[in-house]
């Protein structure tokens, strides 16, 4: 029964209402829990929707709801909501007493994801079954649910709503009480063991009935036209409804999983929706756009809306939101191969006696999610920022491409990485032969342009080559390639065959392909309902790639070289660092910025870089199987440059009209911090920024000292300083400063051509302001104190040495000139 158009004033309703503000969370799920065990379906039915909304938050954000995401283990409210949220909890109870009376509730087209809500608005049923039979015509931009339905669409829905959380409440991700529930969710419908638990509330006829067929005068053409559910092809096959209590609780873990999938993956761009587009999805559409325009009664749409050409969906997800989903993907995993081992390995003709569980277990993830979340990763590789957060993206990957991790066999091996990857799961690889090698070239794209110093950088990398370099494991995925470059007239007799996907016409269960047979053509067909029929495969041991691998090796190369600087540096930094570094005496760079604790842990993560590329450099060479002559040879090159003078370079640029203009190379060569500009300070020196090793009063005093005296006597000193005798000479290195003499500093090609300006001269005390040189006179002053010196004849004694050693400093400098 549907919910009534003009609904009844409900007192349960106003009266939770009232109390909703004013209670504190623990008494409202204790007030809740007795009115769902006490007021029948037909009252709690108008209180499902609010109740819904108030727990989950509104699908446009504006309600936040119980903030399941920013709710942790330490909070008071946690248990008390998890009670009331669990698979067998109060509000599931609610759901299956909503459920037993075949209620429906309606939801807005508009909160779809963009693809779904593109697709429908164009009259193309979109290919989940989700979506079947619940579509209103003429068309309302509702869609109807059932209770369950419902309950499972917000609950997904929440974790990408757009919602203003308070600042401040920002925790674990995976210590949240969303995280938990959607673990217990998929453990609980989706079991790895045993079957699921039947519904405490039954339909008189033994379960809820599969939906009606959809009139043919609808005018909507779909994917799945032809194909079944899990849940119809099962009962349609049974002598009685009652005869496998199985059959009839499998509906609630296909429709979990496919509410699941379509609000987490199902988001992608309009390139990649035109493109998954099928030949006889587009003639359909065709078809009906031609229908539609002979109708002389239908008003014409406004130029543009609806259609496919003008969707676009900005799709951003977050890190929680990618670990969310590797958690579907590993427990997926676990869920498929928890499979029966003679379930697993029987011929076609003994999948029919399956139970209906598992033959779910065998299709799940080929057919229900490696489509969506192949482009889902595919968009987050091309989009996701160049930093260390690109990590949960990465493990959700390799966490899939890693099936025989999620077994459940007990490994007696320590060394797991070194285990071999079974035969069994060639099958596996071939049928996601892209999630391999497409997906790893774009990682390579992703870590060429990536500062492989920085350890967390570093670490993916290796994660990556560990992963892949596994025994066997690039023997199969080269297997699956030559499979599908094998020439088509190997496939002639097939010509009548059409590579069918749940997405155009075939059956989740429908039997497999026999064994000698289907090699080439399930290869062949997972790439082009994923590429398209025209699409372009680079092999991933083709000599294309092989390129950009040497690139990769060069770059980590390079990574390696800088690693080995800075940890020197970090070194030596560290044992410099003493009680004397409050004075600064430990460097006077004015770029230095970190000190010996901080220089420690930098050592360490240099360290770790260290240890990651050379592990990565080792896992690239297996898999690609590099020489390692060749690889010397470059390690050699390298290191012989670096030694040769390279920090001594320019990063690589070219001249342009506009400057100087850094090439990708050069680029490159700044990132991972083997070349770089010189950056100085080009302004008047004593106005630059006050420096850690100086004192700022007495930076402040000598400035306004020197500013006295070189007003009064400029003149003077600018007429002695243009002398061409050793006296001017003499004065032209005091008061015109050490940056007149001969030293030239490495500069950026920008920098070279600014003109100098001709400098004055002056007086300049700053450096008496140095914390370095006060410490070195007081330490003069105590030595010359010990030989009976006052402070008169210490002061002229350390001025006289003073000159002296700069008059000899004047004369070597001037005596390549002289000659």
């Amino acid at each position: 029964m549907t919910a009534p158009a003009v609904q009844q004033p409900s007192y349960l309703l106003a009266n939770l209402k009232a109390d909703w503000n004013i209670k504190p969370l623990i008494q409202r799920c204790q007030e809740l829990v007795k009115v769902i065990d006490d007021y029948p379906a037909k009252e709690l039915h108008l209180v499902f929707p609010w109740l819904v909304e108030s727990i989950f938050g509104s699908l446009d954000g504006v309600i936040v709801g119980w903030n399941l995401r920013f709710l942790h283990t330490r909070m008071n409210e946690y248990n008390v909501v998890m009670e009331f949220l669990e698979p067998s909890g109060p509000m599931m109870k609610l759901v299956y007493k909503l459920q037993a009376e075949d209620y429906k509730y309606d939801i807005p087209i508009s909160y779809l994801p963009g693809p779904v809500k593109a697709s429908i608005q164009e009259g193309v049923l979109p290919d989940c079954l989700l979506f079947h039979n619940k579509l209103q015509f003429p068309l309302s931009g509702l869609l109807t649910l059932n209770p369950f339905e419902y309950y499972m669409f917000n609950f997904a829905s929440s974790l990408i709503a757009p919602k203003n959380f308070p600042p401040g409440q920002q925790g674990s991700y995976s210590d949240s009480a969303y995280f938990v529930l959607v673990d217990a969710y998929l453990k609980h419908f989706l079991p790895t063991e045993g079957n699921v638990p039947p519904s405490p509330f039954s339909d008189p006829r033994g379960s809820v009935a599969p939906p009606a067929p959809r009139p043919p005068s609808v005018p909507f053409v779909g994917y799945g036209g032809h194909s079944t559910s899990l849940l119809k092809r099962h009962i349609s096959h049974q002598p009685s409804v009652n005869a496998d209590p199985a059959a009839q609780e499998i509906w609630r873990s296909e429709t979990l999983l496919q509410v699941f999938v379509e609000m987490w993956l199902h988001h992608y761009s309009l390139e990649m929706y035109q493109k998954l587009q099928s030949p006889q999805v587009k003639l359909a559409l065709l078809q009906y756009r031609l229908s539609m325009s002979s109708m002389l009664c239908q008003p014409p749409a406004p130029p543009g809306s609806g259609t496919l050409h003008t969707y676009q969906e900005p799709f951003s997800p977050t890190e929680e939101h990618i670990l969310v989903v590797r958690l579907l993907v590993k427990h997926l995993h676990a869920f498929s191969n928890s499979l029966k081992q003679e379930q697993a390995s029987s011929s076609p003709s003994t999948h029919s006696h399956a139970s209906p569980l598992e033959e779910f277990k065998r299709v799940v993830v080929q057919r229900f999610v490696q489509q969506k979340l192949y482009v889902f990763l595919q968009h987050c590789f091309g989009h996701w920022p160049l930093d260390a957060s690109f990590r949960a993206v990465l493990e959700t990957w390799l966490s899939y491409i890693q099936p025989w991790r999620y077994t459940g066999e007990k490994n007696p091996q320590p060394d797991v990485q070194n285990r071999t990857v079974p035969d069994k799961w060639a099958s596996f690889v071939q049928e996601n032969l892209l999630m391999y090698t497409k997906l790893f070239q774009g990682f390579l794209n992703r870590a060429i342009r990536t500062d492989l110093v920085n350890a967390k950088n570093a670490l993916m990398v290796f994660r990556v080559a560990k992963v892949f370099a596994q025994p066997n494991l690039p023997e199969m995925i080269q297997k699956g390639e030559q499979l599908f470059l094998e020439p088509e007239h190997v496939l002639h007799h097939r010509q009548a065959r059409v590579f069918l996907t749940p997405a155009h016409g075939g059956s989740f269960l429908s039997s497999r392909q026999p064994s000698g047979t289907d090699a080439v053509f399930k290869v062949k067909s997972h790439v082009y309902s994923l590429e398209g029929q025209d699409c372009q495969y680079k092999q991933m041991f083709g000599s294309e790639l092989r390129a950009v691998v040497l690139k990769l090796v060069q770059i980590i190369a390079q990574a390696r070289q800088t690693a080995k600087r800075i940890s020197d540096h970090s070194a030596e930094v560290a044992a410099n660092n003493s009680f004397l570094s409050w004075f600064s005496m430990s460097s006077s760079d004015p770029s230095y910025t970190f000190n010996g604790g901080e220089a420690e842990d930098m050592g360490e993560c240099v360290k770790k870089t260290h240890e990651f590329l050379d592990k990565a450099l080792d896992y690239l060479c297996q898999i690609f199987r590099l020489n390692s002559g060749q690889l010397s040879q470059l390690m050699a090159n390298l290191e012989s440059s670096e030694d040769e003078g390279g920090s001594k370079q320019l990063p690589d640029c070219i001249q342009t009209e506009n400057g100087c203009v850094l090439t990708d190379l050069g680029r490159l060569q700044i990132i991972n911090g083997l070349r770089r500009f010189e950056i100085e300070y080009q302004g008047d020196p004593e106005l630059q920024p006050i420096r850690s090793y100086e004192n700022a009063h007495l930076v402040r005093l000598m400035f306004r000292v020197s500013s006295f005296v070189n007003e009064r006597l400029g003149d003077h000193m600018e007429a002695l300083c243009s002398r061409r005798d050793f006296l001017g000479r003499v004065a032209g290195y005091y008061l015109k400063g050490a940056s007149a003499g001969p030293e030239q500093r490495r500069r950026s090609p920008v920098t070279r051509r600014v003109p100098g300006c001709p400098q004055r001269a002056r007086l300049s005390l700053r450096p008496l302001a140095s914390y370095r040189v006060l410490l070195t006179l007081l330490m003069f002053y105590l030595l010359l104190a010990l030989f009976s010196f006052g402070p008169l004849s210490s002061t002229a004694l350390i001025l006289l040495v003073g000159l002296l050693y700069e008059l000899l400093l004047i004369l070597f400098a001037d005596k390549p000139k002289v000659q």
